[in-house]
């Protein structure tokens, strides 16, 4: 069983603080100021560029890679990291297209995050090949999929409900009906049990910056089916994907596997702090992490429900049919999040009435939720949230 004690050792949370935001950004992992410290002052400082090769900073790409592919069920030598999600996203969605060619529809849902479906039109317009990007609501992606699909782009959690779609389900029907599935798991790694190689995913991305506790703006991750790890053209194409990069050759040579899907020179230092936050996960079993997830939040709504009659859950009720986080619906949920949030209570909001919170155990207890709860039946019963100061909204809300 994992000691989730000695987890929550491994995180600086700041004293008083009760920290249920986790799904939109991880807390600092402790190991990660002396890990970027060495890196700046032995590495950098005392090797500088010598230490590409002495530190082997060109390969913490590839060994981040082999750790996060543990989390997410992939085999090794399929997943590559560097770059954003968004890039992640271009060249997952632009690589199944051209397995494709003969498609025309990428289908995806009204609850899929928006940059995701950003990237999807733009690419499609500039493709100029009459190509559709077909939305229809979550709960009938499964009755979309036809032969018209060329790919599937879906985000498995619902960043604003957490509600699940069943990548495994929703993949065999894609593969039914010819159609290759792009799968993002910004708010399912680290969170929810994820098994690529079981599911059959064609590709899948996702970020490091939530559950995995990678820091903001943490590099993202890409997976690429062995199948297609050879043959996959990701159309956006840099020199770390070169097979030959230092060659400096004026034509692309795609790498070998899945480091074809590199762009650019990897971020060092933030590899850095991923590294370190991946420690965390050392001897962490998923099981016990989804296990421990779900009986926090099933603890903490009947806690919310039975304090705070005027709040409407937003979520699944069926807690396997959602990840791990929960929502509620008010028509003040701005305000009551900024009160929630000066009674050192850390959630978010979401447009346009959702209060969400995440539930990691890693470094939550039960006591921690309980507590949540009873300060935001404060904020509730005392209409704290009934405050001027907190309906101004900041830049990020």
């Amino acid at each position: 069983m994992t000691d989730f004690a000695a987890t929550r050792a491994l995180f600086y949370l700041p004293p008083g603080m009760i920290y249920l935001d986790g799904n939109s950004l991880g807390p600092l992992p402790v190991a990660a100021d002396s890990r970027v410290r060495e890196v700046l002052t032995r590495e950098w400082g005392g090797e500088l560029i010598k230490a590409w090769n002495t530190a082997d900073w060109i390969g913490l790409p590839a060994r981040v890679g082999m750790r996060i592919a543990r989390l997410v069920g992939a085999p090794a030598g399929s997943v590559a990291t560097g770059d954003t999600l968004s890039i992640k996203v271009f060249q997952a969605l632009s690589a199944a297209l051209t397995l494709r060619p003969d498609r025309r529809v990428v289908l995806s849902d009204t609850g899929n995050f928006p940059s995701d479906l950003y990237i999807a039109d733009g690419l499609l317009k500039a493709l100029r090949r009459g190509l559709e990007l077909r939305l229809v609501a979550p709960e009938n992606v499964a009755d979309a999929i036809d032969d018209s699909v060329a790919v599937t782009l879906i985000t498995e959690v619902d960043y604003r409900t957490g509600r699940r779609h069943d990548m495994a389900a929703l993949t065999a029907k894609a593969h039914a009906a010819g159609a290759v599935t792009v799968w993002d798991l910004a708010h399912s790694a680290g969170a929810v049990l994820v098994d690529l190689t079981a599911a059959d995913a064609d590709f899948a991305v996702g970020c490091t910056y939530k559950y995995l506790n990678g820091g903001p703006g943490a590099p993202a991750f890409i997976y690429v089916a062995p199948r297609f790890a050879d043959s996959a053209q990701p159309i956006l194409a840099g020199w770390m994907g070169h097979a030959a990069p230092f060659a400096f050759d004026l034509d692309y040579r795609p790498r070998a596997g899945v480091e074809r899907m590199r762009v650019g020179t990897p971020p060092v230092l933030a590899l850095a702090v991923l590294d370190a936050a991946l420690d965390v996960w050392d001897g962490v079993d998923m099981a016990d992490v989804r296990a421990a997830s779900i009986a926090l939040s099933e603890r903490f709504i009947v806690e919310v429900e039975a304090r705070c009659p005027d709040l409407a859950l937003a979520s699944p009720r069926d807690p396997h049919a959602r990840g791990s986080q929960v929502s509620f619906r008010h028509p003040h949920s701005y305000a009551i999040m900024q009160a929630l949030i000066a009674s050192h209570v850390i959630g978010d909001f979401r447009a346009p009435d959702l209060i969400r919170f995440g539930f990691t155990p890693l470094y939550l207890s039960e006591d921690d939720v309980v507590a949540a709860a009873r300060v935001l039946e404060r904020v509730m019963r005392e209409r704290l949230w009934d405050d001027p100061a907190y309906a101004t909204r900041s830049a990020v809300t």
